[in-house]
Parts: C-alpha cells; structure tokens; sequence
C-alpha cells in the first residue's frame, strides 16, 4: 500500500465492501467477471481521489463512499470496453476479461456497470454529480471514438492528442475530485480548483503511461511494452519523433503507425531517445504535476493534503 492509500485505509476498506455489495447480480457470469477485476487489484486512483478530497475539504458524511464506488464502476466499465477494442489479452499481469470470457460477456458487464453505476447515482440524490458524471461518461465515449479514427494516422497533431488524453483519462480524473467538492459543499471556486487538480493529475499519468510504452519493464508494467504501436497509436513520444527526428526517424514512426506494427520496435525506441521524444513528453508530466499541486493552494494543511500532494508527485515517479 502506498502512502497515500495509507491516509484513507478505512474510508477504502468501506469502499471495497460497497463495490462487492454492488457487484451482486442474480446472473453469476456478471459476478465472476466483476469480482476478477475487483480482484486484479490495480492503484484505484479514481476512487482514492473522491476519499481524499473529500475528508480534505472536511467532509464527515458518508455520501464519498458511494461517490468512490460510482467512480470506480464508470472506469472499470471503460477498461473492460477499452480491452475488446483494443484486442488486449493482459492488464496488470493477467489475462483482461476479454480474453478470459469473450469480447461479448466483456462488453455486456461492462454496461451492468455503467448502469450499476447510474443506479447509485440516483440514490446519491444530487443534481449536481449526477450532471457531472453523465457529461463526463459521454466524454470518455466521445474520447476512445476519437483515439480509434486516430489509429494508424501518422498526422495527429499533438493538440489533437492531448484533447484525446483529457477525454479519455483527464475527464474521469477531474469529475472525482469535482464532484467529491461538490459532496462537501465547497464554494464555486474550491469546486473549481479542485476540477483543475484532477484534470492536471490525469494528464501527468497519462503522458507518464505514454512514456513507459516505450521505457517500461514489461514484467512490472503488466503488459507488452510498443502495445500503443502495435495498435497504431499516435501518442506524444511519436509524435515528438516524427515532428523533430531526421527525415529517416520520422518515415520509421510514420510507417509504423500507418501499418499498425511494432515490428521494428527496437529501433523506433532508439529514434524516440535519440530526439529526446521521451524527456519531451516527461517535461509535460512535471508540468501537469506542478499545475495540480498549484490547485490545493486554498486547503489548509492537512493529512489528506499531503496525501494528494504526494499522489502528484506519484505520477512522475512511478516505474508503473
């Protein structure tokens, strides 16, 4: 356990009883593939958030664990669809759902969980969450659409990339520790900030992600280090590549992205070091990460405080 999961053990072990309360379903194939993510672990950053922000602003309620629960749902309904499309066989060391049970069991417990997800929300009984959540859950969708009419298009241009990066990760990032403000009753602009810490923060991870495709162990990453290429994703490392690499690294990163290949592997992580694509794209991360710790300026002190500062400070340090 890391140590800022530390700061919030308890409201997380009452977390991960109300998602096992929640998984319950009078069909078994929705219960065994939802207890085998459950399962498989993972940071469960999503959900920390909505805790930490919550007791941060002096939340005393319970309210924040059925919002932390309902975080989770939404992103692990996304993975679970991400997967099938993605054709991925390995998430965090073991095989995904999809590749366990089948795309169509995958796809159909991915939706029980977006609409488990709806239900909670609804006894939540706040307007205002249920409006953040459903325009975020529809700018995910908007967001893994658009990353799949960018594969195998070497022309993506790095703001174009970095509006996909938000829809899909930054989005789900920035409505936890919105709507965790908007449980507390926060003022307008706390709500604010805190929106911002969360955007800044899912940016961090992402380019990070996008980085260790390229630099990561395989063994410590839980999947196959060039999985982005192999699926013609144009993320920022090759994008840096193909705009400032010579004429030669350019046309490599371009075929492959276009042939969705990564079978010259090798030497497009030696064009993507070469060019400094990869301190490129980690300069990015600090600066999100310096972005995000600027949003908690208005918190006074405190352990969850800390906590989020050291969670930001996570994102670039990570080896996973």
């Amino acid at each position: 356990m890391l140590p800022f999961h530390k700061v919030a053990a308890e409201d997380f072990a009452a977390v991960n009883q109300r998602i096992l309360d929640q998984l319950h379903s009078d069909v078994p194939l929705v219960e065994n593939i939802g207890h085998y993510l459950v399962e498989a672990g993972g940071k469960r950053l999503r959900p920390l958030l909505v805790l930490l922000c919550a007791r941060a602003c002096g939340y005393r309620g319970e309210g924040h664990i059925d919002l932390a629960t309902i975080i989770e749902f939404i992103h692990t309904a996304t993975l679970l669809h991400d997967d099938v499309v993605d054709t991925s066989d390995m998430r965090r060391g073991r095989l995904t759902a999809n590749a366990k049970w089948g795309n169509a069991p995958s796809v159909l417990v991915g939706d029980f969980l977006y609409s488990r997800a709806f239900q909670m929300m609804i006894a939540l009984q706040d307007m205002r969450v249920m409006a953040i959540l459903s325009d975020t859950t529809n700018t995910i969708a908007e967001g893994e659409v658009q990353q799949l009419v960018n594969a195998g298009d070497p022309t993506v241009s790095e703001e174009n990339y970095f509006i996909v990066i938000h829809k899909k990760t930054g989005a789900l990032f920035e409505a936890a520790c919105e709507t965790a403000a908007v449980l507390t009753g926060c003022s307008s602009e706390e709500q604010a900030s805190l929106k911002l810490y969360g955007r800044y923060l899912g940016l961090a991870f992402q380019l990070v992600d996008d980085a260790l495709d390229y630099r990561g162990n395989p063994e410590e990453l839980g999947k196959n280090v060039g999985d982005d290429l192999a699926e013609g994703k144009p993320t920022l490392p090759l994008i840096y590549t193909m705009a400032n690499g010579s004429t030669e690294q350019a046309q490599l990163v371009k075929e492959a992205i276009k042939q969705r290949s990564a079978e010259k592997l090798p030497q497009i992580v030696e064009a993507i070091e070469a060019c400094g694509a990869l301190d490129y794209t980690m300069e990015r991360a600090r600066a999100a990460v310096e972005d995000a710790k600027e949003q908690l300026a208005f918190m006074p002190g405190s352990e969850q405080k800390t906590a989020l500062q050291q969670l930001a400070s996570f994102a670039i340090e990570r080896n996973v």
